[in-house]
Formats: structure tokens, sequence, C-alpha cells
């Protein structure tokens, strides 16, 4: 398969490190100096992907990126912004306009590898769910609830591949992705407005919830002991991240993905990230996630700490009712502790 990347720098040693990264992986490279030449190009050919400065005269890349997502060649070509920017402002508007991920230089050439293969990786799944969902809907007179079946067990199939995916590159473990579906479907079946239908996607949404980790640095990902101040701001990235990775599906189970993968670190106080919600502001998905993913993830070991005791969780839980978790979701929480006690001891 012929994958073209078009590389966008005002500055042609930076073109030059960037294309001999990339070019022992066979990838046909094209390059642009200017965001003007970039748009061109972007007319004429279909890129597979886009590694985009943000710095040039004449068009920023903020800029480059709001306009190729409104041309038909490139509206789903994933965007990987290059730049010597590290502040949250910068990378959040690069989010915002569409791009898929941040890069700071100077930069690894392992990461970088990393990251665009990642991305051609998630953009290919991504195509091949379209298509499949196209030939599926194309059927759909005929094959009315049939084809509904197969539409929803073809995203339950992408979500497995991007779960195979995040374990690969982040600290998730595959026990702990389901130990934290099984938890959220518990929460949502004892949720009186919550109906099956809400269980079953919970519980086929919820492994997604930290997607967003596997465009994150693995030194930072698998860092012992805590981060620096600087690291977490680069890790709060991946609910963002992760949404990105998932919002154009119009599919019910990958918008839920979204929804949660976006909102899981919110807190109930507003004192959360990315977007500081408060309250019911919080989909209850993301709300029911957050209680299922901290009470696995203190009950089991990571690389920066050793695992709690079941109690301690409980009351760590406990005390942060109304604060950091919806004190409805606390109190089910609390009133069925024999079942989710036994989810965090299941393996």
């Amino acid at each position: 398969m012929n994958i073209k990347i078009l590389i966008v720098d005002d500055i042609l040693e930076n073109i030059q490190v960037v294309m001999n990264i990339l070019r022992e992986e066979n990838y046909t490279l094209s390059f642009a100096t200017d965001g003007v030449e970039a748009l061109e190009l972007l007319k004429q050919e279909s890129f597979d992907l886009v590694l985009l400065d943000i710095m040039m005269p004449k068009l920023n890349g903020y800029e480059v990126c709001r306009q190729l997502k409104l041309l038909d060649k490139s509206k789903d070509t994933p965007v990987i912004f290059l730049t010597a920017k590290t502040d949250v402002d910068a990378i959040s508007k690069g989010f915002s306009t569409g791009g898929v991920d941040f890069m700071t230089k100077p930069f690894h050439a392992n990461e970088l590898l990393s990251r665009v293969k990642v991305h051609l990786e998630l953009s290919y799944t991504k195509q091949l769910l379209q298509q499949k969902n196209m030939e599926l809907s194309l059927k759909s007179e005929l094959q009315g609830a049939r084809l509904l079946s197969e539409v929803e067990e073809n995203q339950r199939e992408m979500i497995y591949v991007l779960m195979e995916m995040m374990e690969s590159t982040s600290d998730e473990t595959g026990q702990h992705i389901k130990r934290v579906a099984e938890s959220a479907k518990l929460l949502a079946h004892y949720t009186d407005y919550l109906s099956e239908d809400d269980e079953d996607v919970i519980f086929h949404a919820a492994p997604m919830h930290d997607i967003g980790k596997i465009a994150i640095s693995k030194d930072i990902l698998h860092k012992p002991g805590r981060l620096t101040e600087e690291e977490f701001t680069v890790m709060k990235t991946h609910a963002e991240k992760g949404r990105n990775f998932l919002k154009n599906s119009k599919r019910k189970l990958l918008t839920a993905a979204a929804i949660i993968a976006h909102e899981h670190h919110e807190k109930w106080n507003g004192q959360g990230y990315p977007r500081g919600l408060k309250g019911e502001e919080i989909h209850i998905y993301g709300r029911i996630v957050a209680l299922a993913d901290v009470f696995d993830a203190l009950t089991h070991k990571r690389q920066y700490k050793d695992a709690w005791l079941v109690d301690e969780a409980i009351e760590y839980i406990k005390s942060h009712s109304g604060t950091q978790f919806d004190p409805k979701l606390v109190d089910i929480f609390i009133e069925n502790l024999p079942e989710f006690i036994d989810i965090v001891q299941s393996t």
C-alpha cells in the first residue's frame, strides 16, 4: 500500500530531518514550505497524513488545518502538529482546529515513527469501518433489523482492535479495561433512569476511556513515580485526543466512546479536565466510568504506585462523594458494594 505523507514547514532543514526519519519506512513523501502551497497540494491530491508546523508565513498551521478540513480530499486526513510551542493554549487550539496529535520539537525519531504509525493505523481502521458501514447500509432496505445487528457488531470489532492497540502502547492492561467495563455496566444497571440499552452501550464503550493514551509519549506513560507538572499537562491531553480519534463517527457505540474518553476525568465539583465541567454538565456515561476507573485503578498495582487495600479505596470513593464523584452514583456503589468488590477481585 502506497502511503502518502505531506510535511509542511517553512524551514527546509526541519523538513529534511522529518523526511530522513520517515524515508526508511518507504512512505511517499511530499513537502510544502508554506500554508498556501500546502493547501494547493491538498486540493490536487490525497494524502494519508499531514505533519504540520504552526508558525509559518502567509498562513499559520492552525488556519491551514481549518481550511484543509473543509476540502473533500482532506477532510478526514489526520493532522499531527510539529511545533516548538509547549503551552496548553497552543495544544488546545491545535485540537480544536482538527488536529489529532501534537509533537514538540525537538522530538526523538522513534517517537515520530511510532506516532505516525499509530495515526495511520487508526485512520485506516476508521476507513475500513466507514466502508463496511456503507456496504451494510446498502442492504438496509432488505435486511432491516439484521443489518442493525451487523453494524453494531462491526463497531464492537473496531473497538476490540483499538483496545489491542491501546494495550500495546499504554499502561492499561486488558484485565483493567474489562473490569472497568463490568463495573460501569453494573453502575448503569442500578441507575434507575438508564435502560438496558444504556447498559449495553456503556459496557462496550467504556473500554475506550483511555484510547487517547496511544498518542502520549511512552516516556511519560511508563515513567515510574510521579509526573512533573509539565508531564502531567501532556498526560491530560489524552482525554481530548481520545475524543478526536472517535468524534467523527455517528454510530451509537463510538459516539458514546467519544463522550467517555472526553469526560471521564471531569469532576462533580468542576475541578476536573479537560473542560472543567460541573455536576450534571458531565454526561452520565462519563460520570459512571470516572468512578469505575478510579476504584479499579486504586485497587491494582500501577508503575507509579502499589495497590491499595479495598477498604482504603472504598473510603476514598466515599470521601470524594460530591467533589470528585456524582453523589448519587456513590450511593449506588455503597449500596451494592459486594458486587463491585467481586469485580475488582475477579482477576
